[in-house]
């Protein structure tokens, strides 16, 4: 398992902001909403409108479980801080002159054509954004060139690709569905085990919830995303990780194998088939049987600096009940 920092004082600051439920909670207006002006200003600059909204999206997220940024309260989840906005020597962090935020070299401008570049309009924060990137180019190496030196962090310009690629694939930004990592009707069991003590390796904590099932019973994609890795460890054994359009890596372990054909890079949906229950782990690889089968599910957090580990156990629960409810509907 990759070396993360696990900081459990997450789950208050993440149960005190917004319930699960509300985690997963969007209206389809928004989403029809936000689709209009990503393309309408994909319309203006040429900037593809899935590049657009992959960013929008990762700032979204990072917005709602960081504390040093102010919560998404808009259509568009792009935050500029007042100075980057106006232009760090203006001395007016208010300015909606577009010409003189120009003149300060800040990134504001009018986007919606009312005169005035303004925080406070989701056309122009989005618009800026693009304006920004186009100064780079419209293809994808110069738009990750572009995005490099706004974030300066490699690991953010690939979550924001993979986003752009997921949205392109499926034409759509509503990608909020999640299924149950076993099938439903298989005999599985699990309860909240994020946190408890592990002793093989070193004394750690558990970063995930166990699901006992029988050998090689499926195990699925919980949601949409792009498998990021595929492979062996001494820890988990044969495991996946995916990543999903929420900055959430999704840790799948103790797997019997793999499904056919499954590699890195791919975009899975919820209940796609990537694997089966197994006991592998604890040794090198191919080392299996040391304990009995079951699936170690994790799930991390990445803010834009860092990746955290928080306890999958609330949203499984939540994921298996929205389950049984479409199947009733079937």
């Amino acid at each position: 398992m990759r070396a993360l920092l696990i900081i459990g004082t997450f789950l208050i600051f993440f149960s005190s902001t917004f319930t699960v439920r509300e985690a997963y909670a969007k209206e389809p207006d928004e989403y029809q909403e936000r689709m209009k002006l990503y393309h309408k200003v994909e319309t203006v600059t040429h900037i593809p409108w899935y590049y657009l909204a992959a960013i929008d999206q990762y700032e979204r997220n990072i917005r709602a479980v960081r504390r040093d940024l102010p919560k998404v309260e808009s259509l568009i989840g792009i935050y500029f801080s007042p100075e980057k906005w106006a232009g760090l020597t203006n001395p007016n962090p208010q300015e909606e002159n577009p010409a003189i935020i120009q003149f300060f070299s800040g990134m504001g401008v009018d986007g919606d054509g009312d005169g005035k570049a303004s925080l406070e309009s989701d056309e122009d924060v989005l618009y800026a954004f693009a304006h920004y990137l186009l100064s780079y180019g419209t293809d994808q190496d110069n738009l990750k060139i572009g995005l490099w030196n706004y974030y300066k962090r490699d690991k953010t310009v690939g979550i924001i690709v993979g986003k752009a690629r997921m949205y392109r694939h499926f034409g759509r930004i509503d990608l909020d569905t999640h299924a149950f990592p076993v099938p439903i009707r298989s005999n599985h069991s699990y309860r909240t085990t994020w946190g408890d003590a592990r002793g093989w390796g070193g004394r750690r904590i558990h970063e995930g919830t166990d699901i006992f099932a029988g050998y090689g019973v499926p195990v699925r994609a919980t949601n949409y995303g792009i498998v990021e890795m595929k492979g062996w460890n001494r820890y988990g054994g044969w495991r996946v990780g995916i990543r999903d359009i929420n900055n959430t890596y999704h840790y799948f372990a103790h797997l019997s194998g793999f499904a056919k054909d499954l590699k890195v890079g791919q975009i899975v949906e919820p209940g796609t088939i990537i694997g089966g229950v197994g006991s592998s782990g604890y040794g090198p690889p191919g080392t299996s049987g040391k304990f009995p089968p079951h699936l170690h599910y994790g799930m991390y957090k990445d803010n834009g600096r860092t990746e955290w580990s928080f306890d999958p156990y609330p949203h499984l629960r939540l994921w298996k009940q929205q389950e049984i409810a479409r199947n009733r509907k079937k």
